[in-house]
């Protein structure tokens, strides 16, 4: 179990408010994360069109964390990273596969997407939660902006399973002809 001491500067949360802007702070925290990470992906993919979708979503992520800062001033608050350790797990796995996939660039590029993949799956749920919180207490302006952020979650997550089936092919293909190889 989390120790509160182990978390410097978190207050308890004792209404919708607090909780609300708790969770922003650490889906800005996520966004922020996935986005260093989405660079480092970048210089690794070898697939054009796996590297045109995160470029796409390199700059999509982006505005999502000027959104989150526009959210939190509408909170009238100062934007804070609250550590989301959900992002950080995601993070650390990616980048094991990364590492571990290096010397065969379909499984590499296979390896990114899912690690994307996994990704925006959390990025939906968080923001489909976020949205009900916010509308629920009235919050029009941001329940608005964190709908723009969950639209482009979608889409980026929908562009992913649609390019899975041709990596999982270019990946067994480059592991067939591998084998033939070694024979």
């Amino acid at each position: 179990m989390v120790q509160l001491s182990e978390r410097p500067g978190t207050t308890r949360i004792t209404n919708l408010q607090e909780k609300l802007i708790y969770e922003v702070g650490a889906m800005y925290d996520a966004e922020n994360r996935f986005w260093e990470a989405q660079q480092t992906m970048l210089q690794c993919c070898q697939n054009s069109q796996l590297r045109s979708l995160l470029e796409t979503h390199i700059r999509e992520t982006e505005q999502q964390i000027r959104n989150l800062e526009q959210v939190f001033q509408t909170l009238g608050k100062q934007p804070l990273r609250v550590t989301c350790d959900a992002a950080a797990g995601l993070v650390s796995d990616g980048q094991k596969l990364m590492l571990l996939a290096s010397e065969n660039p379909q499984i590499l590029s296979l390896g990114l997407a899912g690690s994307q993949a996994k990704v925006e799956q959390l990025e939906i749920a968080c923001y489909r939660g976020l949205i009900r919180a916010a509308e629920q207490m009235g919050q029009h302006e941001v329940v608005n902006l964190l709908r723009q952020n969950l639209q482009q979650e979608e889409q980026t997550a929908q562009k992913i399973e649609q390019h899975l089936p041709q990596l999982i092919q270019e990946a067994q293909s480059a592991g067939s002809s591998k084998a033939a190889k070694s024979r």
